[in-house]
């Protein structure tokens, strides 16, 4: 049986911005018997300060203070509060309990529910220590839901139980500014999950994970990326959509002035074999590829596990772009275009495409399969399936 993973979880939340000294009425954390020497259980003070924060009115901040680690279990954070403006300063580490034991609520992590005006940010760190639930083959992680003008900055998120951060049934959300890290062989711990949101922004965000560092999921539109260094980790990935036949879509996202190094992939699409659905108004723009594998990699057959093998339905893929990409290439073939034989692709774009290979004397290749666009000047390796 597959175990389940802390989360943190936001609720019918709508974040607005605030400003760096507006912190109206102040809560810290240690004024309500929080020890944080990483040894001591904090989670009833936290659960107190919260109740003074939510319950007092305007703007109102709860302080978690620097040089300290506050081990958590897990808590609720519920509204609706009476503060108008709530801002979560994280300045020293919050930490998850490595005692499985402990853990009343498998589930969930650290939950946010009903929370207007919420804004997280402080230079703090969270700590999911994410090893003990990888060896329990976790299933969640830390989890925004319904956070419409979530603003997420100037944090850093290490050792996730899975993914660092999902973004799911959002709107208007900032991400900026933020460090991730997990070691390369931490299973499933990706970056940044979004699905089911719109207007997106992440941006000048460092992320070294053991999965994609971004992964873009169905029912998402107007996603922003730039600035994003990103390795190790599978890169930047459109999906996967369609599984199990489903119907999915995902529109208008920008990828631009983003670094891959040492990733297994970068700039990745990737569909089920049999779903429905769209991926369509997708660009890749001034992006630098420094010893990836995969660089440029559109998967419209996506199907290990040789699911629904007969169907020939598939996730229509159209009007992608991939401007100014330049770099190299660990393995032969640097740009793959695999299409499906019923649907394919169509108005794929290559414009100034540079992908030599990192191995010396060698040279890189292309690899289609009823992929239709152009390339709009010179392109390093050729691409012959699309006209020139």
């Amino acid at each position: 049986m597959k175990a389940a993973i802390p989360t943190l979880f936001l609720i019918l939340m709508i974040a607005s911005p605030c400003l760096c000294n507006e912190l109206g009425q102040v809560f810290n954390v240690i004024s309500y018997g929080a020890v944080g020497n990483g040894k001591t259980d904090d989670t009833k003070a936290f659960a107190k300060a919260w109740e003074a924060v939510c319950n007092a009115n305007g703007i109102t901040s709860l302080i978690i203070p620097k040089g300290k680690i506050f081990l958590l279990n897990p808590v609720q954070f519920k509204g609706p509060c009476k503060a108008t403006k709530v801002l979560v300063q994280v300045g020293g580490t919050i930490a998850a309990s490595a005692n499985l034991k402990t853990w009343t609520d498998i589930e969930k992590w650290i939950h946010f529910e009903t929370v207007d005006g919420l804004v997280i940010n402080g230079g703090g760190q969270i700590d999911g220590q994410g090893s003990v639930w990888w060896n329990a083959c976790s299933d969640k992680a830390l989890h925004f839901y319904n956070c419409n003008g979530l603003q997420l900055s100037n944090l850093r998120h290490l050792n996730s139980q899975k993914n660092h951060i999902s973004i799911s049934g959002c709107k208007g959300v900032k991400i900026n500014n933020l460090r991730i890290s997990a070691p390369e062989d931490s299973p499933n711990t990706d970056g940044i999950d979004i699905s089911t949101s719109s207007n997106i922004e992440v941006l000048n965000t460092v992320m070294e994970t053991g999965d994609d560092c971004i992964a873009i999921n169905g029912g998402s539109s107007n996603i922003t990326i730039s600035g994003v260094a990103c390795g190790p980790g599978h890169g930047i990935s459109i999906g996967s959509l369609g599984k199990n036949g489903a119907f999915d879509t995902v529109e208008e996202v920008h990828v631009r002035n983003c670094t891959f190094k040492g990733t297994q992939n970068a700039a990745r699409i990737k569909t089920w074999q049999g779903g429905k659905g769209y991926a369509r108004k997708i660009s890749y723009e001034n992006i630098q590829i420094i010893n990836s594998q995969n660089p440029i990699i559109i998967d419209q057959n996506y199907n290990p596990y040789s699911l629904n093998a007969n169907a020939q339905s598939a996730v229509e893929i159209s009007n992608v772009t991939f401007r100014n990409v330049y770099g190299t290439s660990v393995d032969e073939i640097a740009i793959d275009l695999v299409c499906s034989d019923h649907f394919g692709c169509s108005n794929i774009v290559l414009n100034n495409i540079d992908i030599k290979s990192a191995i010396p004397g060698k040279q890189t290749i292309s690899r289609c399969n009823n992929a239709h666009g152009s390339t709009l000047s010179l392109c390093t390796p050729i691409v012959p399936c699309l006209s020139h």
